[in-house]
């Protein structure tokens, strides 16, 4: 089974910026879909982004202007990045990967390996 590892994350200022990695060691992000996710408690999971086999990438219209994915295939890692850091922004961020090839959408459901998830925390 695909291990998708997660790095980055913690605390960061308002107005900060900081970059989460998502790696995985067997060259699939050049195969399936890869996604972005946050996690609340009490709220439902959020869709943040996704990145396409092809590179091709989309972000929720609600988190376009401060949101951007990406990956590096040669280092099989995806990444997010937050730019300007708001305390709204706080959760548990999970990268998640498809495992069949298909339409690259921003459903949870079609996601099948998760990210152990790692805590951003936005301070004001």
């Amino acid at each position: 089974q695909v291990k998708l590892v997660q790095s980055g994350g913690g605390s960061v200022a308002a107005g900060g910026s900081l970059r989460l990695s998502c790696s995985e060691d067997g060259f699939t992000f050049q195969k399936y879909c890869v996604g972005w996710f946050r996690e609340v408690v009490g709220k439902a999971r959020e869709g943040i982004g996704i990145v396409a086999p092809d590179g091709r990438t989309a972000v929720a219209e609600s988190k376009k202007a401060r949101f951007t994915v990406s990956k590096d295939n040669a280092l099989n890692t995806a990444y997010l990045d937050l730019d300007k850091a708001e305390p709204e922004d706080t959760g548990t961020y999970v990268c998640a990967r498809m495992n069949v090839e298909g339409p690259c959408r921003l459903r949870a459901g079609d996601f099948r390996d998760w990210g152990q998830g790692t805590q951003v925390t936005v301070s004001s």
